[in-house]
């Protein structure tokens, strides 16, 4: 019988590690580039947010 080959499974392993991280990033900037956040929430952007009143009272 032949004996195992660990280095080469544990390779395989590694690869398959490397892959799903690949692969993980890649929807991440996917969503990002699509403009969803995290949450699910797609981002309205700048030009749409109003800027907070100003505290001063000048008017």
């Amino acid at each position: 019988m032949a004996t195992p080959n660990y280095g080469y499974e544990k390779r395989q392993k590694e690869l398959a590690k490397k892959k799903k991280k690949e692969d993980k990033l890649k929807a991440k900037s996917e969503r990002k580039h699509d403009g969803v956040s995290d949450d699910g929430v797609q981002d309205q952007g700048d030009a749409t947010q109003t800027p907070p009143p100003d505290a001063s009272g000048d008017a």
